[in-house]
Order: structure tokens, then sequence, then C-alpha cells
């Protein structure tokens, strides 16, 4: 399903490409059409002006007041050689009329838009007027229609990928939720089955050792097959002690902890910490992320998990002193299959964070990791 997401995401790519150039050079072609036409169109405009000029009194003058009237879309300034203004046409005459920088900040902008036209007066030439014009409406957007079609392109291709990942992400959830039931009904036979070989065993004496560790043993498996039922469904939240609740998950790995390993729970003089989650799932978060600190140090070293009160939320920090995370894997490392270990899915941090967003509504990240120093994962649920 992701290869066909990145396949049909590379697809569209290359059409928006495909169509965006075929807009750019056929919308250039027209604004040069344009843009040559509208030269022709200043021409014609000044010689009109020359002709009512130099015309004599007898002469017909029908046509280039026409054409001198009929301008009305292309803005242009008449000055002298000296580019001192003497008048302008087209132009927002209220703010023409009131505010001379106004139409000085025209000409600079229509001296970079096209040439200058020059008029050498006939009867005195050392008359010579210039004609700077601008762009025209129509020309203008014409030369942006462009842009604005990159843009409805982009914003199409976004929605088509965020729907494209948004179905991705749901056939994803059914997958794991799917698994995750088969997990909870395939453990559920052989621990009810090893349940009631735990009880023909109490019927025997001196099994009382080996009952106790194997009842621990079935229980632990029952608690994962509950896990992986609620994985899917809306879990039931409880209001429980956030201390209690971690430190009877600590007690659990320090016993199965090989090696020289120190666990400490600070709580910061609070005997309680209150927070709506589900038990089951919130241990199995503890779980993984006291795994993982033990899988970092090797044997040696010192797990710490702070848990803080504060006004807003509560924030349980589980710091290592293991190898830590290389920059470039710390934003991989709650991504589904990501691992660094020989053996493992990589299935634990992405379904911790799972648990925390989708379940609890918190969040879960890397708070900070540095090689050889050991790395902090906050968690933060609010209140």
């Amino acid at each position: 399903m992701f290869r066909q997401l990145l396949n049909l995401r590379t697809v569209l790519a290359i059409v928006a490409i495909f169509i965006v150039s075929g807009t750019v050079f056929y919308s250039q072609y027209l604004a040069r059409k344009i843009a040559k036409e509208e030269k022709q169109k200043v021409e014609q405009w000044i010689e009109a002006i020359k002709f009512l000029i130099n015309s004599p009194g007898d002469a017909d003058t029908r046509l280039a007041s026409m054409i001198l009237t009929e301008n009305k879309t292309i803005p242009i300034i008449e000055t002298n050689e000296a580019d001192s203004i003497i008048q302008s046409v087209n132009l927002d005459s209220t703010k023409a009329a009131d505010n001379p920088a106004y139409v000085e900040k025209k000409l600079k902008q229509f001296k970079s838009q096209n040439p200058k036209i020059e008029w050498v007066d006939p009867k005195d030439p050392t008359i010579r007027n210039r004609y700077y014009y601008g762009d025209s409406k129509l020309l203008a957007e014409v030369r942006y229609y462009p842009i604005v079609q990159l843009c409805i392109v982009a914003l199409f291709i976004v929605i088509v990928f965020l729907s494209l990942r948004s179905n991705y992400r749901s056939v994803q959830n059914q997958v794991w939720a799917g698994m995750a039931k088969e997990t909870a009904h395939q453990l559920g036979t052989p621990v009810s089955s090893l349940e009631g070989w735990v009880e023909m065993l109490k019927e025997t004496k001196g099994n009382e050792k080996i009952v106790a560790e194997l009842e621990k043993d079935v229980d632990r498996l029952r608690l994962v097959s509950d896990r992986f039922g609620k994985i899917g469904s809306t879990p039931q939240l409880e209001e429980i002690n956030l201390v209690k609740q971690i430190n009877s998950m600590v007690d659990y790995m320090r016993k199965r902890a090989a090696g020289k390993i120190v666990f400490t729970v600070n709580s910061f003089g609070q005997d309680e910490v209150l927070a709506m989650v589900s038990p089951p799932l919130f241990d199995w978060v503890i779980e993984n992320l006291l795994k993982n600190a033990l899988d970092a140090m090797e044997g040696k070293g010192r797990i710490v998990v702070d848990i803080n009160d504060e006004k807003a939320n509560l924030t349980i920090d589980v710091t290592d002193t293991g190898k830590g995370i290389s920059k470039q894997n710390i934003a991989n490392v709650f991504k589904p299959g990501f691992t660094t270990k020989k053996r493992g899915w990589g299935l634990g941090l992405s379904l911790s964070r799972r648990i925390i967003q989708q379940y609890h509504k918190g969040q879960i990240f890397v708070k900070k990791s540095e090689a050889g120093k050991g790395t902090t994962f906050r968690i933060v649920l609010k209140k």
C-alpha cells in the first residue's frame, strides 16, 4: 500500500510538472503576442499625438482622435528628455492628481517593464519627448496565470496526497487491530489450558514453589492477551495512582533485569499522582520503554523514571545511561518495523505511541539523546 502511495505521488508530480510547464510556455507565448500588440498601439497613440500637433487646421483629425480616446487600458507617461513628467494617461486619476510620488513610482516601474519610445519634434529637433508605458491588466493577468495555476495544481496534489495517506492510515489501523485481536484469540486457548494444568499441579504436594512461579507466568500471558485484545477498541480509562502503577512495573522489570542495573523512581515527594489511563495498556508502554532502556545498556547502567505533576499536564520521563540514539534515527524510532536490534520486529515503540496518542490523547517523544551517554523518553498526559 505504501509503495502504491509513493508511485501515485510520483505520477501526480510528473503530471503536475507537464501541466504547469505547458501552461507556462503557452502563457509566455500569449504574453509576448499581447505585448507586441500593445507596443503597436502605443506607437499608434504617439503618432496620433504627432498628427494632432503638426496637422494643418483643415486636416481631418477624426482617426487620430479616435486612436487617442480608444486607448483605455495601456497606461502611458510622457516626459521630456530629462524625464520630467509632462502628462500621464490611464493611471488612477485621484492618486495622480494628489500624489506626485505615485506617478514617479509608476514611471520607475514602466522603465523596468518596457523600453521607452522617443519622439523628436520635426519643427524643433531640440524637443525630444519620451513615452514610457506599462502592462495592461490583461497582460499582467496572462503573466501571473501560470503562478495561479501552479498553486491550484499544488493544492490539488496536496489534497489527493492527504486523502491517500489518510486512507492508508485507516487500512493500517485496521490491519493493526485485526492482528492484535487475532493474537489475543490465539493466546486465549493455550493460556486457559495452562491455567488448568496449574490447578492440577496444586493438588500434588511438593509443587508449591513451581506452581507459584507458573502462576506468575500464566498471569503474565493472560495480561499480554488482554493487552492485545484492547488494541483497536476503545479502552476503559480509570483513575489510577501513577506512582504506584509505575513502581509496580519497575519492580517487575527489576527482578528480570540481568547484570548490574540500578532502577530509580522519582515522584518528588508525592505518594499519589492521579491520572485517567487504561492500566494494562499504560503498563505496556512503560514496559516497552524500560525494555528499550535495558537493551541500550547491555547489562550495566542506571534507569531513572521521573514523575512530574505539573499545572496542566503530567509528565513521565524514562532516562537510561545506555548508548543513545543517533540523530538520523531519532525521527524513525516510532515507525513500525524500525529497529537497531538483531532480534525483534520494531513494533514496541510504535505501539506505545499509538496507545498514548490514540487512546490517552497524550504525547510520547524522545526528549533528548546523546551518543554514549543515554536517552530520555517523555510521556505527556493531560490532567
